[in-house]
């Protein structure tokens, strides 16, 4: 950009005091990075001043931005900079929406159109800088972008640039991670903010009062209190519905305008709660995280912080996403703060007390690690990499979710079994839904449906998209009638969706049945109440009794909303049983349960299951050898070495081996971790022949276990670690399962004479002994006999005579002769 439009492009902001170190250093190097605190510039003025940089030459500037709001904001700012509107100079390209023309130099992108872009062109053919802007939000798709983004350059494309771009955020962290080939991190430069003076009121919060009513409450007192526009932050849309209802109820100024502002609003009434309010007008913009960053909200000098945010959360062992409410972080309240002093000085009203803010956490946890992985490694899959080591990833994604996450594309045909792409994979690849849902679109297309399946997916990936409704079929008759600018560019989207998946619209497949094949885990059958369900992955979760939904005997289910045991389901498709059985044939499992009988007579018991639905069972005979040996192991493999009866002499042995393997590896490892890896070895031998569990006592259990022992250890273990402790009366038993290590309950008197301490493990490890009196009470434990004697003793041989007067009590019971009697009568 030359020197005019660079003077036409912004009032001086603070970025334009760096631009030329920052020209410089992404003349010298591919890869800078920029702090910049918001307010700054970054977003709108860098890439307008890159346009003329001689390393560019023709090619395009992309500019990534974590949501499609914030790319249409930035994209229609930097445009009417230029005097131009999007589609011209500056463009962006959104799942939604497009405006790139011919002449579009400047790129605004959402990070997940980025992502499908390099992986559709590695090279990035014509790019030529790629600007990753509040990259400290750390979206998955953003690390995978520029972990992606970083492998090109290095392999492919040395002379592409890439800036990062943030407001708060570990910049040495990235600056390392952007390190060149000789290991010098990338350069950084650093920005002023410019931000007014913002003060801070903190209102408390009181538990008993509702959210939303605090909320109107705060927001009454700064429209009394203060003037200008006012920003309110909620977590999310129900909250903003229900506090623009408060509101309607208290105000009574007609110059002040409520508007909402959440990404899945159509384009008007977005621009309604950015633009300025006109003229002798005031606006209250209730607003989700969206409002954070990135966008610049005209006219506002009040903000109200409710203090929560909405994040995702996934559970591998559910393969749910839930929307976890959560207090936000100390970096997100300050950028709500700065919101009030972006042009002029502000306040900022806090639905907290002041205490409580040094008790949030500094930064959310990156998306990588509370996200579902399925998309990611499906991603490396198609990167050609199964594995996210030697990516440039400031974070690893957990090693749990993203098995899980690889288990449920092999489940859907994706991966095979070595963990490549299948024939089917490449094609979900071409579909850019995440995985469930292209499997979904491929499958609908294969019975001649591709447009049905697109629009489920419409629905499921657009929230309140067709309506609320629980039914699917609802839901899809509302976006058939649904006019919106918003319902139109989805279905456009579903039709290019359609499109990929191979096309075919002259079917019409089951709506229920495709939900299935996305996700078989939540297919559903009713139980106990009305509305009561259980899930195929074992979970409960409801619909509502009112609901239609709530009598039907199969669901499919699409949504389901957070709870602690079970869950609201918010979406859902009616399944019939017959047609269920005979579309997913391919996810019954069948499975052959030995069971007892009244009698205790075993029987085969046969079981056909969805997960954790039953569909039906029969008794199919009594088990012969073979069975009866695979029942028996399966008992084992679900329930572990605790369904063994472990009685007293297997018990014993295996604590003393347990010893013996603490201080020398070379015996056997008899954890519960360690026998089971072994189970072939020792276990199933004694299952061949057997009638149940019960039939392997304690004496084949503790025989099994000696087996385990090398043969040159054999004759070493009584000497090494002895079952029993000889005395000069006798002997005690030795608990090697004591805590604290192996130990004996022994009466005091029996150790009289006694003047080395006993020890096991071949004299590395003392006894530790429970001295205990004529009556077996605890009197003292040692680990130092002879000490003990020279020690304490005094004073317990002083108490022992007072309470046992007849037994013997020396004073010196080194040299005294040991005894479990009586004095006699007399003595």
């Amino acid at each position: 950009m030359n020197r005019e439009l660079e003077a036409k492009a912004h009032v001086m902001l603070p970025i334009h005091a760096v631009l030329e170190p920052l020209k410089a250093a992404l003349a010298a190097t591919n890869a800078v990075v920029l702090a910049a605190p918001p307010g700054a510039g970054k977003t709108t003025v860098v890439p307008l001043a890159l346009l003329d940089q001689p390393w560019l030459g023709d090619q395009k500037v992309l500019v990534l931005e974590p949501r499609r709001l914030a790319a249409r904001a930035a994209a229609d700012r930097m445009a009417a900079t230029l005097g131009q509107k999007a589609g011209g100079t500056v463009g962006y390209r959104t799942r939604l929406q497009s405006r790139i023309g011919p002449e579009t130099r400047i790129e605004v992108i959402t990070e997940g159109v980025f992502t499908r872009m390099i992986l559709d062109d590695p090279a990035l053919e014509g790019v030529g800088a790629v600007l990753f802007d509040e990259f400290h939000e750390r979206s998955l798709d953003a690390d995978l972008g520029l972990a992606l983004a970083r492998e090109s350059q290095s392999v492919l494309r040395d002379d592409l640039r890439l800036l990062v771009m943030s407001a708060t955020l570990d910049i040495a962290g990235v600056s390392r991670l952007l390190a060149n080939p000789s290991g010098e991190w990338a350069p950084v430069i650093e920005a002023e903010g410019r931000m007014f003076p913002v003060e801070t009121l903190y209102l408390g919060r009181n538990v008993a009062e509702r959210f939303e009513d605090a909320v109107a409450r705060a927001v009454m007192l700064a429209l009394g209190d203060q003037t200008g526009s006012v920003l309110v932050f909620l977590p999310g849309q129900g909250e903003i519905h229900r506090t623009v209802q408060r509101l309607n109820e208290r105000l009574r100024d007609p110059s002040v305008d409520v508007v909402a502002l959440y990404g899945a609003l159509d384009k008007g009434e977005q621009d309604r709660a950015i633009e300025p309010a006109p003229p002798g007008r005031r606006k209250v913009v209730l607003a989700t995280s969206v409002a954070e960053t990135s966008l610049t909200i005209e006219g506002v000098r009040v903000v109200i912080d409710g203090g929560l945010s909405r994040v995702p959360r996934f559970e591998p062992s559910s393969g749910l996403t839930r929307l976890a409410t959560v207090k936000v972080s100390r970096s997100s309240a300050e950028q709500r703060r700065g919101r009030a002093g972006r042009v002029e000085p502000g306040v900022c009203y806090r639905l907290w007390d002041e205490e409580q803010t040094r008790g949030l956490v500094p930064h959310q946890r990156p998306e990588i690690q509370e996200a579902d992985l399925t998309a990611f490694a499906l991603d490396l899959a198609r990167w050609g990499t199964k594995s996210a080591d030697g990516l440039a990833l400031l974070d690893p994604p957990p090693a749990g979710a993203l098995a899980e996450a690889r288990k449920v594309l092999t489940r859907l045909g994706v991966l095979d079994g070595k963990g490549d792409l299948t024939a089917h994979g490449r094609r979900l690849t071409r579909i850019p839904l995440p995985p469930r849902l292209a499997h979904m679109v491929a499958v609908a297309s294969d019975q001649d449906d591709a447009l049905g399946g697109a629009k489920i997916a419409a629905i499921l990936s657009e929230p309140g998209l067709g309506g609320n409704a629980v039914d699917l079929h609802d839901r899809l008759k509302g976006l058939e009638r649904d006019r919106s600018p918003r319902a139109r560019d989805a279905m456009k989207l579903a039709e290019r969706w359609a499109r990929a998946a191979g096309g075919g619209n002259g079917g019409e497949a089951d709506a229920g049945l495709l939900l299935a094949e996305a996700f078989p885990e939540r297919i559903a059958r009713a139980r106990g109440k009305p509305g009561e369900v259980l899930l195929a992955s074992g979970r409960g979760a409801f619909v509502d009794p009112t609901e239609h939904m709530a009598r039907e005997p199969w669901l499919a289910v699409a949504e389901l909303g957070g709870g602690d045991a079970r869950d609201r389901i918010r979406l859902a498709a009616a399944l019939d049983a017959a047609t269920l059985e005979a579309a997913l044939a391919h996810r019954i499992e069948v499975e052959d349960r030995l069971v007892r009988e009244p009698s205790g007579k075993p029987v085969i018991r046969r079981i056909r299951r969805i997960g954790a639905l039953v569909l039906d069972e029969k008794v199919v005979g009594a088990p012969d050898r073979a069975t009866m040996t695979a029942a028996l192991k399966s008992e084992v493999e679900a329930g572990g070495l605790k369904t063994l009866n472990w009685g007293e002499q297997a018990s014993a042995l295996r604590a003393r081996l347990a010893f013996l393997h603490g201080l020398d590896a070379t015996w056997p490892d008899v954890s519960d971790e360690g026998l089971f890896a072994l189970r072939e070895d020792w276990l199933w031998p004694l299952l061949d022949g057997a009638r149940s569990l019960a039939d392997i006592g304690d004496p084949k259990l503790a025989e099994a276990l000696r087996g385990l022992i090398p043969w040159d250890l054999q004759r070493r273990l009584d000497d090494l670690a002895p079952p029993r402790l000889t005395t000069p009366l006798g002997s005690a038993s030795i608990d090697y399962a004591a805590e604290g290590g192996p130990r004996v309950e022994i009466r005091v008197q029996e150790l009289f004479g006694v003047k080395t301490h006993p020890t096991v493990g071949g004299g590395r490890v003392p006894l530790t002994l429970s001295l205990l009196s004529p009556a077996r009470r605890p009197v003292q434990v040692t680990k130092d006999l002879p000490g003990f004697w020279t020690g304490s003793w005094a004073a317990v041989r002083s108490e022992m005579r007072g309470r046992y007067p007849r037994h013997p009590w020396p004073e010196d019971p080194a040299h005294a002769a040991p005894t479990n009697r009586v004095k006699p009568r007399g003595t």
